[in-house]
């Protein structure tokens, strides 16, 4: 029996008119919807440019409310008109002073389905996140939807096996990862591909040891460092989709903007999972250390 998700994914480069990239995911979806897809996937922090290359804090005017906000009532609205599940990563304003990276997963209908606020908070030159975002509060915790159970999980994120097992406990059908990531440009040509095909292979790795497909999305392009500090940001693409063996169902490239349909056999995770019944052979008993940040005897 096959249980096919036809799902979009659209990696495009970004500007500092939001306005802009809006209307570019809305024109993407439109061509997804059309050619099929019911659950569309975008990548980390759409709205806008990666603003955490630098800390300063007239940037966090960026940020929305997303119980209310024009920017939910747009997706909100693109969701609806085109009948879609739709994954969103924004900036999250929860108070003055308190801000989120969240992922809001919006029903075919138009209401939202559910949220995760990102947990693992990168702090690297380039990526000062922590200066933004206020680690997630409310844990690992699938999304239900009419097209199925999304572990809806953000960038950083997709570093941690934890993470990814966690929701797969909790009975999620796919992960997803919007992401922003990318070179710095004074990495050597080797450096570059030793790290895109690391990010590549530990999410096709969570993929193995859950028995999961997984779609990542990342953003794509150039965006200069405001400071001068560096040489901004080559953002490097390769969204891709992988099967619950790790295998690639497509990889975009590294270079252009790419926006696909993949159809995704969600009941083929179950006799995967037969064939490597590593949720069966986990020993529970034995893992008391996991919680604990080293272990020093």
């Amino acid at each position: 029996m096959t249980q096919i998700l036809r799902t979009g994914i659209i990696q495009q480069h970004n500007t500092d008119d939001a306005a802009d990239n809006r209307n570019r995911i809305a024109l993407a979806a439109e061509r997804l919807a059309a050619d099929g897809a019911r659950l569309i996937v975008n990548r980390e922090l759409h709205d806008s440019l990666y603003f955490c290359q630098t800390e300063n804090v007239d940037t966090c005017g960026l940020a929305v409310d997303i119980r209310e906000s024009e920017t939910i009532a747009f997706y909100s609205s693109l969701a609806r008109r085109l009948g879609v599940v739709l994954v969103t990563s924004l900036f999250e304003r929860r108070a003055a002073g308190l801000y989120h990276n969240t992922a809001v997963v919006f029903e075919a209908d138009g209401s939202v389905a559910g949220k995760y606020r990102k947990m693992h908070i990168p702090d690297d030159p380039a990526y000062y996140e922590k200066f933004y975002f206020t680690p997630g509060d409310i844990g690992f915790r699938p999304i239900d939807t009419s097209v199925g159970r999304l572990g809806v999980l953000v960038c950083w994120d997709q570093w941690y096996p934890e993470a990814a097992r966690l929701m797969a406990l909790q009975g999620a059908q796919l992960l997803i990862y919007p992401t922003a990531i990318g070179w710095e440009s004074s990495d050597t040509a080797d450096e570059k591909e030793r790290q895109r095909e690391a990010w590549t292979t530990v999410q096709r790795g969570h993929a193995v040891a859950n028995g999961l497909p997984v779609v990542t999305v990342n953003r794509v392009g150039h965006e200069p460092d405001p400071s001068g500090a560096t040489g901004g940001i080559q953002f490097w693409g390769s969204s891709f989709v992988a099967g619950p063996q790790g295998e690639f169902l497509y990889r975009a490239p590294s270079d252009a903007e790419d926006s696909q349909c993949v159809d995704i056999d969600l009941a083929r995770s179950e006799q995967v999972r037969r064939w490597w019944p590593f949720l069966r052979d986990r020993r529970i008993d034995a893992y008391a250390g996991i919680t604990s940040r080293f272990l020093d005897d």
